[in-house]
């Protein structure tokens, strides 16, 4: 026969949940005071936020972005000195941008064209240094900044980082548009270093995983060049 379990006994129950209440009130009770000033810091710490963010940090990116517009207009024409620098009248530039709005998204957004400018003025230090402090979810133009890095340590001599800047950029675009353009500049990075069987694989990846790109129109006559110089 199966043994009854005994019940808890109710009376003790109660006195335990009895106790723990007496002494929650007993705690209160001690220390109200710190209890209110601390909700009431927290309350201030998230209204100061609050207020911080639409007074303060939302207008300030608006301006930013009433201050870049002139300026990607002139990026878009290439005009990279006037892009970078302003115009002397109302714009005042991409590098400016930077430092006047430091925190904004739209600063952080200067910074990409702030480098490509100073790319294509062949300051490739500074362009490395603007391109590099340069942050984006967006996969695509991320990689296009990483493939801009790219080049500008292939000018300054640096072809081994310039190759891994290219093979990157053409890893997060995984686009079977941009990605044959940066595994063929790292391709051709690796010829330049003599490095022939390293550009052959390259551009076999290109021609078999990319078939349809503008660049796998011509590779057979590249992939045949690089067969003939491995020794």
């Amino acid at each position: 026969m199966a043994k009854k379990v005994k019940a808890s006994d109710p009376s003790q129950a109660e006195q335990n949940v009895g106790e723990i209440l007496s002494k929650t009130d007993q705690f209160i009770d001690k220390y109200w005071k710190q209890i209110l000033i601390g909700v009431a810091a927290i309350i201030l710490v998230v209204v100061g936020i609050i207020v911080f963010r639409h007074a303060y940090l939302v207008p300030r990116e608006n301006n930013a972005q009433i201050a870049i517009f002139p300026g990607e207009n002139y990026f878009a024409n290439q005009q990279w000195e006037i892009a970078l620098n302003g115009d002397s009248l109302d714009y005042i530039g991409f590098i400016d941008i930077i430092d006047e709005y430091s925190g904004t998204e739209t600063a952080n957004l200067a910074k990409a064209y702030a480098g490509i400018c100073q790319y294509n003025l062949g300051d490739y230090e500074a362009a490395l240094n603007n391109l590099k402090s340069y942050s984006s979810k967006d996969d695509l133009f991320a990689a296009q900044i990483q493939g801009a890095i790219g080049d500008c340590q292939v000018n300054l001599g640096n072809i081994k980082q310039g190759i891994d800047f290219f093979k990157k950029a053409a890893s997060k675009a995984n686009n079977s548009t941009i990605s044959p353009i940066y595994l063929n500049k790292a391709a051709i990075a690796y010829e330049s270093l003599e490095e022939y069987k390293e550009a052959l694989d390259i551009y076999t990846t290109i021609k078999t995983k990319y078939p349809q790109s503008q660049e796998a129109a011509s590779i057979d006559k590249y992939i045949e060049r690089a067969k003939a110089l491995i020794k």
